[in-house]
């Protein structure tokens, strides 16, 4: 895993140049002034960026509006062109950039060329996937790309442990994939993509966290991310929630009610360093707005700049300076209560 930090953190520093280092600097002091004034001031645009490929899914998981097919926004894959567009206005300034949101990203057909577009600007690229579109041929693809990072779910280290988050999931199906790309790296010479393991721990999987890092080291991926999982019903227990306290995003009262560890301070570094767009071109504050409830603009007759200094996403801002807590998206976020190790 030191290792892999490292290749990362080489890859950041070998691509800075002047525009991104001068982009970060007015990021972080309009930040900072931000906090300090409880008032927002946007500098700079964002360092990183989530483009949802598709919402589509092949899996069934029980926490998941994709796997439950529940979501109350459309279906439907991101066009390349709004990608492109995307980048036009950004990619010198971007650093960061995840094909991911909701959905599997493989299913889109077009996601290598996406990556592509991102990789030949020098931004550092990653992509989320359950592993079960990935044989020799794309694996092959995916390290031409460019693709940075690949993070490839593993919620089980047996097939009867895997199948009780990951419904109508293979276990083998995600070890052959894993193997298609370790081998596709070592054909190219290439030390990208990194590739993780993220082990969403739950109460039926957390005795395996040891027999997932084994079976990592075992097959040459670069490290595990263990990642805590999101409930929706947590106020009364849910089954899902871990015993292990340090994998819970969650904590039971002296009355036996259950709440989200996070403090929820009137402050978010998200809401100024990054953003998400859906595949049908709605910008949204972060990735907790799944059914994008929060639509600051949108990119089908927006300019990306106008979205981001617009006045929704201002008033939205200042709301969470005055109080988080009110902010419903905020209600179940993770941040500061994750597990990457």
């Amino acid at each position: 895993m030191l290792k892999a930090n490292a290749k990362r953190a080489q890859y950041f520093l070998t691509h800075l140049s002047p525009k991104r280092i001068a982009n970060s600097g007015r990021l972080i002091a309009g930040f900072q002034y931000s906090r300090f004034r409880k008032q927002p001031s946007q500098w700079a645009l964002p360092i990183s960026l989530a483009i949802e490929p598709t919402t589509a899914c092949n899996l069934g998981c029980p926490e998941c509006p994709s796997g439950l097919k529940k979501f109350t926004r459309p279906t439907g894959n991101t066009q390349i062109e709004t990608v492109e567009k995307v980048l036009h206005e950004i990619g010198d300034t971007l650093q960061y950039l995840t094909y991911y949101f909701q959905g599997e990203p493989f299913i889109h057909s077009k996601l290598i060329d996406m990556v592509a577009l991102a990789s030949d600007r020098g931004i550092y690229t990653a992509t989320s996937t359950n592993g079960h579109f990935m044989g020799e041929k794309l694996a092959d693809q995916i390290v031409k790309s460019g693709l940075n990072e690949l993070i490839i779910s593993l919620d089980g280290t047996t097939q009867e442990v895997y199948e009780q988050y990951r419904i109508h999931g293979k276990l083998n199906k995600v070890l052959d994939s894993t193997r298609e790309i370790v081998d596709a790296k070592r054909r190219a010479g290439s030390i990208f993509p990194l590739i993780y393991f993220q082990f969403l721990v739950v109460r039926p999987n957390e005795h395996q966290i040891e027999d997932v890092k084994k079976l990592a080291a075992k097959m040459g991926v670069d490290g595990v991310k263990f990642k805590t999982a999101q409930v929706y019903e947590f106020e009364n227990g849910n089954e899902l929630i871990p015993t292990i306290d340090r994998y819970s995003r969650y904590e039971q009262g002296a009355d036996g009610r259950w709440s989200i560890k996070n403090s929820l301070e009137n402050q978010c570094w998200k809401m100024w360093q990054s953003c998400v767009m859906t595949w049908d071109g709605r910008v949204v504050p972060c990735c907790f707005d799944k059914d994008a409830t929060h639509e600051m603009g949108n990119l089908s007759h927006q300019s990306f700049r106008d979205i981001w200094w617009g006045e929704s996403y201002q008033a939205f801002r200042s709301a969470l300076l005055r109080s988080r807590q009110e902010i419903d998206i905020c209600k179940n976020c993770s941040e500061g209560t994750k597990v990457w190790a």
